[in-house]
């Protein structure tokens, strides 16, 4: 007589996916970002009792409802796209650079610096000239020095780079009460107001016109670098494997620090433009922790700085929507957060269901 046993085995198991076609992905996405705002109306409904149609209506109003909030919409874009693009070549090279907030701050407090000490000395083109240059070395320079130890040393990229922050935000915090205007009040206030010294020109009317482009001409350029280009094939490759790229001769040392003067250059560009384009002042918090946003949103994109516009639209969207329902209904400023948070949770448990697939076991199998 045969004696017979089941084999127990999970009902559901996990398995990572070989390939998924584009548009499946993208419907993924979509569907996740459409669960989260049910989801989030739930919510409000149980935690203020308003209709939640109207709550999305207020926050489509709080991102398009006047032509300027559509143009800060833009700006705030343009920002978050700028530094995303800045740490992406380093992401894709598999170089952790957690440092983007410090580069950023670096590179505004060089365009300040050029602003507080050389406006009204010399003539604006030649002033704004100065400060493009200064925001770009300064960035560049914060960034690769943790890549030459990286490079020289193998220490750990993300430490270093996180350490890195907090030497910027106090270098900044010097400064701010080194230039403190009025005395005593802890701010630079606005830099040059009288002369407009170092404040970028306005195309027309529009005042973020000039940022918009820059970051739109940097997006492309990028897209073009890391796709067409022989630094951007050796950036790949070392982020495949490293061993693999010293076998087909490069050299990767050099790549790391390459490319990590190319972020913090782009950083540097970023901190130009908040300076001189947008606030005419430098703050520890200027960088908003935009420079640990952007890392979700160069992930999110796949590393793809078009499909990185896409990111920040859904992230800077949704950050301005739910800031105006908390100022309209008089909620705390915690709510706004609650609503991004789990927008962003379902943006990012989306990439689960794209990377892998839950099987479902057939009937258990008898076993002799």
């Amino acid at each position: 007589m045969k004696n017979k046993a089941t084999a127990r085995e999970p009902k559901f198991h996990v398995v990572k996916r070989s390939t998924i076609p584009p548009l499946n992905a993208w419907l993924i996405r979509i569907g996740a970002v459409l669960i989260s705002l049910v989801v989030c109306a739930v919510i409000t409904m149980l935690m203020t009792g308003m209709n939640p149609i109207s709550v999305y209506a207020t926050m489509i109003r709080g991102s398009f409802g006047t032509p300027r909030r559509i143009w800060n919409l833009f700006q705030g874009i343009a920002i978050l796209l700028c530094i995303s693009l800045a740490v992406t070549p380093a992401f894709k090279m598999k170089f952790w650079n957690i440092g983007a907030e410090g580069q950023v701050l670096i590179g505004g407090l060089a365009t300040a610096a050029c602003m507080v000490l050389l406006g009204n000395k010399i003539p604006n083109a030649l002033l704004i000239l100065v400060m493009i240059v200064a925001s770009i070395v300064a960035g560049a320079i914060w960034a690769v020095i943790p890549a030459i130890f990286k490079a020289k040393f193998n220490t750990n990229e993300t430490l270093f780079t996180l350490m890195m922050n907090y030497v910027g935000i106090q270098l900044v915090s010097y400064f701010v009460m080194l230039w403190e205007n009025p005395k005593g009040s802890g701010k630079i206030g606005i830099i040059n107001q009288s002369t407009h010294a170092g404040w970028f020109p306005i195309i027309g009317d529009y005042e973020y016109l000039l940022n918009i482009i820059i970051v739109a001409v940097i997006t492309v350029a990028m897209y073009i670098y890391l796709k067409y280009s022989k630094h951007g094939y050796e950036i790949s490759v070392v982020g495949e494997s490293e061993n693999t790229a010293r076998y087909v001769g490069i050299n990767v040392k050099k790549v790391i620090i390459r490319t990590m003067l190319l972020s913090g250059a782009v950083c540097g560009i970023a901190g130009l433009l908040l300076v001189g384009s947008t606030n005419h002042t430098i703050s520890t918090t200027i960088s908003n922790n935009r420079g640990f946003t952007a890392i979700m949103v160069s992930w999110l994109a796949k590393f793809n700085p078009i499909l990185m516009i896409l990111t920040s639209f859904i992230i800077v969207f949704f950050e301005k929507g739910a800031g105006e329902i908390s100022t309209v209904y008089g909620l705390n400023e915690s709510f706004a957060d609650i609503i991004t948070g789990i927008v962003l949770f379902f943006i990012i448990g989306s990439e689960f269901f794209i990377n892998y697939q839950i099987k479902h076991h057939k009937a258990h199998k008898e076993v002799e």
